[in-house]
């Protein structure tokens, strides 16, 4: 379970600094390159917000994806998804998106209504472990995120 200094320090932040900031936190406890935020647009997959640990600009085939070649397909409101390296994870041989993305653990962001919006993952192109505190932080702000990306204003 998440401290709840965590849990304040990650709402002040994305107070004060948005979802950068608030994804750039999250991304200072782990491993992986990246940390996002994804919506879901019909059959399409779109990046709202990305912070890149190698402080990279947003890589254009990251920007938009056919939801089908994406792990956030398998996300589903209380069903989270995690694979430290999907290359070696027999849930996906032989699949399209086997070799793309190896290492992604993402939790669903769903609105107040219940519908599932987006996902908030970490992500990389390399074997990458996610220990379970850094995934339960993920999970437990995930609908503060879901509410600031959907409402930054309040």
């Amino acid at each position: 379970m998440p401290s709840a200094q965590d849990l304040e320090a990650f709402s002040q932040i994305l107070k004060t600094q948005g979802l950068a900031g608030g994804l750039a936190f999250l991304n200072e406890g782990v491993p992986h390159r990246y940390t996002a935020i994804f919506r879901f647009a019909g059959l399409i997959l779109k990046n709202v917000c990305l912070h890149d640990a190698q402080g990279q600009r947003l890589p254009p085939f990251l920007s938009a994806m056919p939801l089908n070649k994406s792990l956030a397909q398998f996300i589903r409101p209380g069903i989270p998804f995690r694979t430290d390296d999907s290359s070696r994870d027999t849930r996906f041989a032989g699949h399209a998106y086997e070799d793309m993305m190896i290492s992604y653990h993402g939790t669903a962001l769903v609105l107040a209504d219940g519908r599932l919006w987006g996902t908030l993952c970490h992500f990389d192109f390399s074997p990458m472990p996610l220990r379970d505190e850094a995934f339960e932080l993920l999970e437990a702000v995930a609908p503060v995120v879901a509410s600031f990306a959907v409402d930054p204003h309040g």
